[in-house]
C-alpha cells in the first residue's frame, strides 16, 4: 500500500507565492506518471499540471507561466511551485501518482487527501 501526504497548503494574499510537496510512503514504487489536481467547491476536479518518469510536463491553461512542476524521483516527492497566486486559485490540492504494472496498462493508483489552498483578494 502507497500512501501519499501532501503539505505547504494554506491561507496567501493574492500575488503571493506557496510551495506544494506530495511525499510517498509505504511500499516502495517509482510511480510512472505524478500530477496535481485541484478541487474548488462547487466545480469538479481538475487537472492542475503532471509529470511523467521523463520529467515531461503538462500544465493546465489557467496555471501555465505562474505554476511549476517537479518531482525529486529519489526522495519519491513531487512539488508544485506556485506563483502570482488569484483568488480563482483556491482549492482544495490532491496529489495523484499511478504505476503501469502490465503490458494491458493495468495500473495502481494513489490520492492523497488534499491541502487546502486559499488566496484572499
Amino acid at each position: 500500500q502507497v500512501q501519499l501526504v501532501e503539505s505547504g497548503g494554506g491561507l496567501v494574499q493574492a500575488g503571493g507565492s506557496l510551495r506544494l510537496s506530495c511525499a510517498a510512503s509505504g511500499r516502495t514504487i517509482s510511480f510512472d506518471d505524478m500530477a496535481w489536481y485541484r478541487q474548488a467547491p462547487g466545480k469538479q476536479r481538475e487537472l492542475v499540471a503532471g509529470i511523467n518518469s521523463g520529467g515531461s510536463t503538462n500544465y493546465a491553461d489557467s496555471v501555465k507561466g505562474r505554476f511549476a512542476i517537479s518531482r525529486d524521483t529519489a526522495k519519491n516527492t513531487m512539488y508544485l511551485q506556485m506563483n502570482s497566486l488569484k483568488p480563482e486559485d483556491t482549492a482544495v490540492y490532491y496529489c495523484y501518482a499511478r504505476k503501469v504494472v502490465n503490458v494491458e496498462g493495468a495500473a495502481i493508483r494513489s490520492w492523497g487527501q488534499g491541502t487546502q489552498v486559499t488566496v484572499s483578494s
